[in-house]
């Protein structure tokens, strides 16, 4: 009996593919461009970096996942029109959600030719829960956009004012909620033998799944790496002199 083969790669790059991953290399442009209007010639390159990967991560919650949430909220289909959708990446439902049980369907698949749905599309032909509304998706997306986002803003406050005690604290505890957030993101995912995950080429598995992803686990590790060495050196400092804080 004759397999099917996986899809060459150069059938999986279309325009949209290609705009998708072009906007992401457009938010880091601007992160960078923005930490060469924030941060002075004497910033340490370790800060630098980090300022820019935090203003990165900050427009990445804000502008796309932000739109994701807007789409499960706000875009949604009524059940008729589910028969013109991709079944592939049709993704339906859970009970009762925003209160709704008469089979509408809510997400970027029912964001028709919006930008970003069709972006959000993209990405789900690798994770199809990303079409629709998963619910432990969404709720972590909502602590993303709303929470850890404005937190990585503060960090590049923090970073461009030298205020390095705030920033060293809010990256360790940013850093640990993205290492979190990215482990309940899958672990659901792959205990149930990963059945929306498409890792059959070389675009969804090592772009899409493994470098997106790993991004987060990879740069948060150097975050804590470099505020827990900034942390210890102060108390080290704090040691040396001899000094003990009192503790009402």
């Amino acid at each position: 009996m004759a397999t099917s083969q996986p899809p060459a790669l150069i059938d999986l790059i279309d325009q949209t593919t290609i705009i998708s991953l072009l906007s992401t290399l457009a938010i880091l442009a601007v992160a960078f461009a923005i930490s060469r209007r924030a941060l002075d010639a004497s910033t340490a390159p370790s800060c630098r970096f980090l300022f820019v990967w935090h203003a990165f991560d900050a427009l990445i919650h804000f502008c796309l996942e932000g739109s994701f949430l807007y789409h499960c909220f706000f875009s949604w289909v009524v059940p008729a029109a589910t028969k013109d959708m991709d079944k592939d990446l049709f993704f339906p439902n859970p009970h009762n959600f925003l209160g709704y049980a008469d089979g509408r369907v809510h997400g970027a698949q029912a964001g028709g030719e919006n930008p970003f749905a069709q972006l959000w599309m993209v990405y789900a032909k690798a994770d199809r829960r990303w079409a629709g509304v998963d619910l432990g998706i969404v709720s972590l997306e909502l602590l993303t956009v709303f929470v850890v986002g404005p937190a990585a803003v503060l960090v590049c406050y923090d970073i461009a004012k030298k205020n390095t005690a705030r920033a060293n604290l809010v990256m360790i505890m940013l850093a640990t909620a993205e290492l979190y957030g990215g482990f309940m993101t899958f672990c659901p995912e792959w205990l149930v033998g990963s059945v929306n995950l498409d890792t059959s080429n070389f675009m969804y598995l090592w772009v899409f799944l493994v470098f997106f992803n790993t991004l987060w686990v990879w740069i948060p590790l150097y975050a804590i790496y470099i505020a827990a060495a900034d942390v210890f050196d102060a108390y080290r400092v704090r040691d040396a002199a001899g000094v003990v804080k009192k503790r009402n």
